[in-house]
């Protein structure tokens, strides 16, 4: 037996029709009556692609590999429900070229050379072929490898996508070898646009139900920029109204669907402020509960990850400071991880750093010191640079003075000198005051002996 024909597919007026490769067919076998709400309501086209419109301009790669046919291989990198199934979708029904799916949870290193060889053949026919692998990053290394030659030699379009960084989970041939696209979660009013034209699309709920406003609200904010999981909630909670001969899908009908209360929050009244302002005040009290509790609440009313890691990030200076010099990086962390990784797991980053900065020893000393600082600066106290402190690296430095007096620290063995360093305005303000609380107790005892050396006391 021979793998010849294996993946030859019917034409329709010369045109290929798209097909999947044995063990897959998510995309070409679920476009029936039957099929999930997101499913049906996959866009057919680019132009009716929702968000991502950084990718949709003319003459972007996508409108190229898909409008002009032109071959180029891409990695699309994404959270969950951002398009990237919908945009190999997309190409599958759109392109002059066989489409092959590869699933990387079933398919291994046999099943992508078979791809690779029949590519090889049809390209002899004049058939191009575009693969598409889902969940790429779960590939092997010796996986990833066996799509090189097709890429490499273009026996194939690769279409890869993943939510995971691709830099970290994709071999480096692999990625030089392809155009990386990234895509960014769903806006609110992406979701909600999405919502709506499946309430009313016959592909989707053909005006069967309406959708309650506040019932909306909740549903765009359980979605977290989810397109998939909108609709997935939206169907959930059209099933519970119908089967309550109910023609509308009211909060509780959807609450009691999904099996998530609503929490009242407004991303854009007081609601956002003060569980904001509340979640900070509860980590400068050190209440680590009432921390985790508020951190809940902006979690699961679908608050941006970035802006409660902003707030994290300012907290562990503002609040934290030299008391524990670590929680800056634990903050500044979970700010990269939020955005790497995204809702739902997200929130074990924003926790993570959240926890330790409750239970971090407290110091507003940094605030104090950059505010006092800033205060004499405003108040034009700012005077000269030391002369012995100005830049002596260009000619006729020395003739002026510059740089003549100055002392070398690194000479001393203490690695501090008796100098003054600030302008003559200030010189002899304190500005840091720290504190007995946490590592900045030793900083204390630290900077008390600098500053008898600075002054020539010691």
């Amino acid at each position: 037996m021979t793998d010849e024909g294996l993946f030859d597919v019917p034409t329709t007026g010369g045109r290929h029709v798209p097909t999947t490769g044995r063990g897959s067919g998510s995309l070409a076998d679920a476009d029936h009556s039957a099929a999930p709400l997101a499913v049906r309501m996959r866009p057919q086209t680019l132009d009716d692609l929702v968000g991502q419109r950084q990718l949709l301009a003319a003459g972007a790669p996508l409108r190229r590999l898909i409008e002009g046919d032109q071959p180029m291989s891409i990695l699309l990198w994404g959270p969950p429900g951002s398009g990237k199934t919908t945009i190999a979708s997309i190409v599958s029904r759109q392109t002059n070229r066989v489409f092959v799916e590869l699933s990387a949870v079933s398919a291994g290193v046999k099943e992508v050379r078979t791809v690779i060889d029949a590519a090889r053949r049809d390209l002899g026919r004049g058939r191009e072929t575009v693969l598409f692998v889902d969940e790429v990053h779960r590939f092997s290394k010796a996986q990833q490898d066996a799509l090189l030659p097709g890429v490499e030699n273009r026996w194939i379009t690769l279409i890869a996508a993943t939510t995971e960084n691709p830099y970290f989970s994709v071999i480096s041939p692999l990625l030089s070898r392809s155009l990386l696209l990234r895509l960014e979660p769903l806006s609110a009013e992406d979701i909600r646009g999405l919502v709506r034209r499946a309430l009313a699309d016959e592909r989707g709920l053909a005006g069967a139900v309406t959708l309650a406003p506040a019932a909306e609200e909740h549903l765009v904010r359980m979605a977290g920029g989810d397109a998939r999981r909108a609709l997935t909630y939206l169907e959930a909670g059209a099933g519970a109204a119908l089967a309550k001969a109910d023609s509308e899908v009211d909060l509780k009908t959807l609450e009691v669907a999904v099996d998530r209360a609503a929490v009242r929050y407004d991303r854009d009244g007081d609601q956002h402020y003060d569980v904001a302002s509340a979640l900070i005040k509860s980590i400068r009290g050190s209440d680590v509960d009432a921390t985790l509790h508020y951190l809940a609440r902006m979690v699961e009313a679908g608050e941006d990850p970035r802006f409660i890691a902003r707030r994290l990030v300012i907290s562990a200076s503002e609040d934290i400071g030299m008391a524990d010099p670590t929680a800056l990086g634990v903050a500044v962390a979970a700010h990269q991880a939020a955005q790497f990784v995204g809702f739902p797991e997200a929130a074990i980053n924003l926790a993570h750093a959240a926890i330790h900065l409750a239970l971090a020893p407290k110091s507003n000393a940094v605030v104090k010191a950059i505010g006092a600082a800033l205060e004499d600066v405003r108040a034009g106290r700012i005077g000269a640079v030391p002369a012995h402190l100005r830049d002596a690296h260009y000619s006729g430095a020395k003739r002026l003075g510059h740089g003549s007096a100055y002392r070398y620290a690194h000479d001393d063995p203490r690695g501090i000198v008796a100098q003054q360093y600030a302008p003559d305005e200030v010189a002899g303000r304190t500005y840091y005051e720290p504190t007995q609380r946490g590592a900045e107790k030793a900083y204390a005892e630290r900077l008390e002996r600098i500053r008898k050396i600075l002054a020539g006391d010691e």
